[in-house]
C-alpha cells in the first residue's frame, strides 16, 4: 500500500474574518424553544386534521371519538418529546420510546396523506356523480396508509448493494479493475446501533473492496455510547483502508468526540485534506466547510489537486458542485439527501437537489454519485427509496 499524505493539517482556515463568538446562551435557548414550539404546533394541527377527517367520514360513537381524540393529541407530542430526551439520554427506555415515536411519525405521514386524499377523492366522486360512500373512501385510503407504513419499516432494514462502474480520465493503471465501497448516512443512535453497523460491515467485507469511503452522518448526532456503536468498524479489513468525512449530523455539536472514536476504530479522517493512495488523489472536506462556496473553493485550491491525474472528492452533500468542477475533481462522492427517504419527501428532495438527489450524474466535467444512505433519520422507514452500500468499480 502506497499512501502519501500531502496535507498534514486542515486547510482552508478563514483569513481576515473576525470570530463573532457564540450567541448568548439565553438567545440560543430562546431560539431552540421557539423552534420546538413551532414544530409541535404543526404536528398538533396535523393530528387534529386527521382526527377531524376520520370522524367526518366514519360514523363514530362519542366514547370512541373522545378516545381517538385523546390518543392523537398524545401521539402528536411523542416525537418532539423523544427527540429532546434523545439529545440528553442514551438508555434502553429512551431508545424504545424514540423508536416508537419515530415509527409513529412515519406512519402518521401516510395517515395525513390519506386524510388529505379522502377529501380530494370525495370531491371527485361528487363532481363525477359516482355513487360511493364516504366511509369506504376513508377506510380504503387509511388502510393503504397503514400498509405503506409497514412496507416502509421492512424496506428500511434491507440494505442493498448497488454496483456502478466509473471511467475516470487519467486513472492510474494500478486502479483499473479495483473497487471502492461507499457508505453514507448510517445514522448511529437510538434507532441504528452497533448491531446495525455490524451488518453493514459484514456486507462490505463480503464485497471485498480495495478501499472504503464513509461520507458523513455516520452518527445521528444524539446522545450515544460513541465507542460502543462505532466498534464494528474495527473489523474492517481493507487493502487501502477506510476514510471518513464529517456530515451535518456530526456537526450538531463539537465533532471531535466522533472523530476521535472513528480514528480509534482504525478509520482515517480527512479533515479538509488530500491524500494520494497508490497514485489516486483523494480529498475530504468537512460538511460545514463545503457549504460555503468561497471557503470550499479556498480549501480545494490549497489541497493542490493535480488536474492531470484522477481525483475523488468526499463531500457529504452534493452542493457547490461548480467548485468541485473548477478544482478539477474527477468524481465526487456524497450522501445527505437519503433520496428523500420517504414519500412525499422524495419529491421535495428532487426539487432541491435535482438530478443529483440520487445516483450517478454529471456536473460539467465532474462525475457525481449521491448515495441514498444505509440508515434512516427520523422515521425508520423507506418508501420510494432503498438503503444502500455502493460498490464502485474503476475502469
Amino acid at each position: 500500500m502506497t499512501t502519501q499524505l500531502l496535507v498534514d493539517q486542515p486547510v482552508g482556515t478563514a483569513i481576515g474574518v473576525k470570530d463573532a463568538g457564540p450567541k448568548p446562551e439565553s438567545r440560543l435557548r430562546a431560539g431552540i424553544a421557539g423552534f420546538v414550539i413551532a414544530v409541535q404546533s404543526v404536528l398538533f394541527l396535523a393530528h387534529w386534521f386527521v382526527y377531524w377527517t376520520w370522524t367526518a367520514f366514519q360514523t363514530t360513537d362519542p366514547v370512541t371519538a373522545t378516545t381517538l381524540k385523546a390518543a392523537l393529541a398524545l401521539l402528536s407530542s411523542t416525537f418532539v418529546t423523544a427527540s429532546l430526551l434523545a439529545f440528553r439520554y442514551y438508555n434502553a427506555l429512551v431508545r424504545v420510546f424514540y423508536r416508537i415515536a419515530a415509527t409513529w411519525l412515519g406512519l402518521f405521514n401516510f395517515f395525513l396523506l390519506a386524510a388529505a386524499g379522502s377529501w380530494v377523492v370525495l370531491l371527485g366522486v361528487r363532481l363525477s356523480g359516482v355513487r360511493l360512500g364516504q366511509s369506504g373512501i376513508a377506510g380504503l385510503l387509511f388502510s393503504l396508509a397503514a400498509v405503506a407504513g409497514l412496507y416502509g419499516v421492512l424496506d428500511a432494514r434491507r440494505v442493498r448493494v448497488t454496483e456502478i462502474t466509473v471511467n475516470l480520465p487519467n486513472l492510474p493503471r494500478s486502479w483499473r479493475g479495483r473497487t471502492a465501497a461507499l457508505v453514507s448516512d448510517v445514522h448511529l443512535g437510538h434507532v441504528n446501533g452497533a448491531a446495525f453497523l455490524r451488518r453493514v460491515v459484514a456486507k462490505i467485507e463480503q464485497m471485498s473492496p480495495d478501499i472504503v469511503f464513509i461520507t458523513g452522518d455516520l452518527f445521528d448526532g444524539t446522545k450515544v455510547n460513541i465507542e460502543d456503536v462505532v466498534s464494528p468498524l474495527k473489523q474492517l479489513s481493507v487493502r487501502y483502508g477506510a476514510y471518513f468525512v464529517t456530515g451535518n449530523h456530526e456537526e450538531f455539536s463539537d465533532p471531535m468526540k466522533y472523530i476521535e472514536a472513528i480514528k480509534g476504530a482504525g478509520v482515517g479522517v480527512l479533515d479538509n485534506q488530500k491524500i494520494v493512495v497508490d497514485g489516486l488523489q483523494i480529498v475530504g472536506v468537512n460538511d460545514s466547510d463545503s457549504a460555503k462556496p468561497a471557503h470550499f473553493r479556498s480549501i480545494l485550491a490549497q489541497a493542490g489537486i493535480n488536474q492531470n491525474r484522477a481525483s475523488i472528492l468526499l463531500s457529504h452533500a452534493p452542493h457547490a458542485l461548480a467548485e468541485a468542477e473548477r478544482a478539477g475533481v474527477s468524481l465526487q462522492l456524497s450522501g445527505h439527501t437519503h433520496g428523500g427517504q420517504l414519500f412525499p419527501f422524495t419529491w421535495f428532495a428532487r426539487k432541491i437537489f435535482g438530478k443529483h438527489t440520487y445516483g450517478l450524474s454529471r456536473f460539467g466535467k465532474v462525475m457525481v454519485y449521491t448515495s441514498s444512505g444505509a440508515g434512516t433519520w427520523g422515521p425508520p422507514m423507506r418508501v420510494g427509496t432503498h438503503p444502500e452500500i455502493v460498490l464502485i468499480r474503476f475502469e
